[in-house]
């Protein structure tokens, strides 16, 4: 059955696995702790975690407000982990905060506010572990790695969409002597070293007024085998979602307006399901959207708390909020045909009171055994037409007290 890792503001790394009762929808949750947190009078909030397999055991990754990184091992009852690799981040400044973390196989990239990018190789049997750094634009606001850790892609304050070749940012970067100069020429239209492509802002609004960029989340969409096309989605602070597509245009392809409600747009995440994104705004509104149009197709009703982090899954999707509560959800596909009515919707399944208040949550990544029973009322068109056939093949009473 499912499982989910949370991190939160005193540091503390959590396992929370839920199991399904008979009733489809009770859902049941078991917390274990693997790594305890600080005291409340000195936190240490884990900003971001990250998870990936090795040898079929999830490696899991946590970066704190200090700066500090570690890496462990997590057996697969989840009631341990095992230290493997750590680090600390010294480029981290004051006010500064962790805004990407990925893992892919044995090597973790980090990623700070401030522009401080860094490779790290895991040490495996007797070779030690190896560092790469690399310096970015400042005043960045989100961090993400492709699927397959050949790109990245980042955004922020008065800092486009911008898409970097993994290896050639850091091999250039070590050999770059003035990053002064490089930073600098960031705002103009050439490309940097390493990058592969940056967007071009929005026009100007109605009144011939320079719309500001703020960038506040973002996504990758699909997976691609050419690193100079992508498909990315991201979320502003004046409540905006826009998707692009690297190879047609450098502006959005699509550019939908006002979805986050209150405080603009705090997270964007692709589903696992076709067309199906997850978009939070700074105060308690979760939604699902279809991303072939920019429709809500449906969203969460009874949250208390402003969003802080979500984790899609097959079937399953996990939230945590300020209100200290981790909540499981269910989740449906869009319809097929773009524009078409929902019929379900997705739901609050269960709720997980955490004592402190969870950063972040992340999914294990293991698919296996997860089959999500369906709600009590929920008949799909093959159940029907069962029942039908049942019906047809069944006796008439009138008919045979008639041939008696």
């Amino acid at each position: 059955m499912p499982r989910f890792f949370t991190g939160d503001v005193l540091g503390a790394l959590k396992a929370i696995n839920y199991t399904q009762g008979y009733d489809s929808k009770e859902w049941k949750a078991q917390s274990t702790t693997l790594l305890s947190g600080a005291v409340e009078e000195k936190p240490n909030p884990i900003q971001k975690l990250a998870i990936s397999r090795v040898d079929s055991k999830p490696l899991i990754a946590a970066a704190h407000s200090d700066g500090f990184v570690y890496v462990r091992t997590v057996d697969s009852t989840a009631v341990s982990a095992e230290p493997l690799h750590e680090w600390i981040e010294t480029r981290l400044k004051p006010e500064q905060r962790y805004i990407g973390l990925g893992i892919s196989g044995r090597r973790v990239f980090s990623c700070t506010s401030n522009g401080a990018l860094r490779s790290t190789v895991l040490p495996h049997e007797d070779v030690g572990a190896s560092t790469h750094t690399a310096a970015l634009p400042m005043r960045l606001f989100d961090w993400r790695m492709s699927s397959n850790a050949e790109t990245f892609a980042y955004g922020g304050d008065e800092v486009e969409l911008s898409v970097w070749s993994t290896e050639t940012a850091f091999t250039l970067r070590d050999e770059a002597s003035n990053s002064n100069e490089t930073r600098k020429r960031n705002r103009g239209e050439q490309l940097l070293p390493g990058e592969v492509w940056r967007a071009k802002n929005v026009p100007n609004d109605g009144l011939s007024l320079r719309q500001p960029v703020h960038i506040t989340a973002l996504t990758y969409l699909h997976p691609s085998l050419s690193a100079s096309h992508h498909h990315l989605l991201t979320g502003t602070q004046a409540g905006n979602v826009r998707r692009y597509d690297t190879r047609a245009a450098r502006r959005p392809v699509a550019d939908w307006k006002g979805l986050g409600k209150v405080g603009g747009v705090s997270i964007v995440e692709k589903g696992l399901s076709e067309n199906e994104v997850f978009v939070a705004d700074r105060a308690c509104n979760l939604f699902a959207l279809d991303m072939r149009n920019g429709r809500v197709v449906y969203g969460y009703k009874g949250l208390a708390g402003a969003i802080t982090s979500i984790a899609p899954s097959p079937s399953l999707l996990a939230s945590v909020s300020q209100d200290r509560f981790l909540r499981l959800h269910s989740t449906l596909a869009p319809p097929s045909q773009a524009g078409a009515q929902q019929e379900h919707k997705g739901d609050v399944l269960d709720k997980l009171y955490m004592k402190t208040i969870p950063t972040v949550v992340i999914w294990d990544q293991a698919a296996e055994g997860l089959q999500v029973q369906p709600p009590a009322n929920y008949r799909d068109d093959d159940e029907n037409e069962a029942d039908d056939d049942m019906w047809d093949n069944m006796e008439n009473v009138g008919d045979k007290k008639g041939r008696r």
